[in-house]
């Protein structure tokens, strides 16, 4: 496993590179994830709007402004976090390398690195401002389209994600929360997606309203990318080793064709620790799980990838607004039900049924899927006949 970027590059290059040590494996994949889901779709918006589907905005924006003292302030405080916290890791590369989060949410940095890059950032934003001020600053207006606010869309899904991400996760292991509220906030591990789905989504859709976007649409266009975001993440989760894998697995592996490693794993360097110690390994990350569990995260990147191609090579077939969507809930939806057989989860107590929280928002994605299938094209039906 490798727990950050450091540990890859030893192992499949064989150089030793210090300040990788600040690039998380599970993040890096995460920032894959979004930048991957962007793409795709933009692609989709894009031909959505070719045919007509979705239609651009008018939009009001006032040209020739100098720059003015809040954004001033706000790239000098920018520019000041990341001196202070990303020049300060590079300059205390062993306190970054025992504690990475501790690093982040401590009170250590560099102040001059921090002054200077906030000197820096305000200069920049105060001078690109300046050469374009008009005498007299006039308003125009101008036309955005939906691909446009993909910048938008992915900043509100990667803090609204986060957030729901994190509430989910706590609520599904509450004792560890109340044990360690600070750690399990302010820890990279720990991300249930069904929860940054559902606050991300909620976030988006509101946003899409505000900005006159035709909402079927664009959660069509989303599906795809969902699926295709969701396989990348699940590599962080893999690569990293942060805890989302299976149960015990001591069986034989049945299967002649299948690796070892892909039936039974051991995870070792995880980067959550668990486990034990690896005979005559020194460092932090140095424990493997004995016995060894299924590698869930492996069998969700393969399941989500071909479910994404499945989802792309649908996309210009169907036509209903709102089906591909429901398509999608259902196929994620029965992807992670089932894998949740073999997981390690948090269990509850229901009518005598013990569900894990992913298995309870699965089915209601299905059942959600079919009924929103169901409404989609009951609706297109009746706009048809009365056209």
């Amino acid at each position: 496993m490798y727990p950050n970027l450091y540990y890859a590059f030893k192992d499949l290059f064989g150089v030793e590179l210090p300040f990788l040590k600040i690039f998380q494996t599970f993040g890096f994949f995460v920032a894959i994830a979004f930048l991957a889901a962007a793409y795709v779709l933009t692609i989709e918006l894009r031909r959505r709007e070719k045919l007509g589907w979705l239609h651009g905005v008018p939009d009001v924006i006032e040209v020739g402004k100098p720059a003015s003292a809040g954004e001033l302030v706000w790239n000098g405080v920018l520019g000041f976090l990341l001196g202070f916290k990303l020049i300060g890791a590079f300059l205390a590369k062993e306190a970054v390398s025992q504690d990475l989060p501790g690093f982040i949410f401590s009170a250590q940095g560099s102040w001059a690195a921090g002054i200077v890059l906030a000197a820096v950032f305000v200069w920049l934003k105060y001078n690109n401002r300046k050469k374009k001020t008009l005498p007299t600053p006039k308003k125009e207006t101008i036309m955005v389209m939906p691909h446009q606010r993909v910048p938008d869309f992915t900043v509100m899904a990667a803090i609204a994600g986060l957030i729901g991400a994190k509430i989910f996760h706590n609520l599904e292991n509450w004792n560890d929360f109340v044990q360690d509220p600070i750690g399990s906030l302010i820890s990279f591990s720990g991300l249930t997606f069904y929860g940054g789905l559902i606050v991300a989504a909620i976030v988006i859709i509101r946003y899409a309203n505000k900005k006159q976007i035709n909402t079927f649409h664009l959660i069509d266009s989303a599906a795809p990318a969902l699926m295709l975001a969701y396989g990348v993440g699940r590599m962080g989760c893999h690569f990293a080793g942060d805890g989302d894998w299976g149960i015990v697995n001591t069986h034989p592996n049945p299967f002649s064709w299948l690796p070892d490693w892909a039936w039974s794993f051991n995870y070792a360097h995880n980067v959550v620790n668990e486990g034990i110690p690896i005979p005559g390994c020194d460092g932090r990350y140095c424990h493997m799980l004995q016995p060894p569990v299924y590698p869930t995260p492996l069998y969700e990147i393969i399941a989500c990838l071909l479910l994404f191609v499945v989802l792309w090579s649908i996309r210009k077939k169907i036509t209903v607004p709102g089906v591909i969507f429901g398509i999608y809930l259902i196929l994620n939806g029965i992807e992670r039900f089932f894998i949740e057989k073999i997981r390690v989860n948090t269990r509850y107590s229901i009518f005598g049924f013990h569900p894990t929280q992913a298995e309870i928002i699965s089915t209601l994605m299905v059942i959600g899927g079919a009924l929103l299938i169901w409404y989609s094209r009951r609706k297109a039906y009746s706009a048809k006949n009365i056209s």
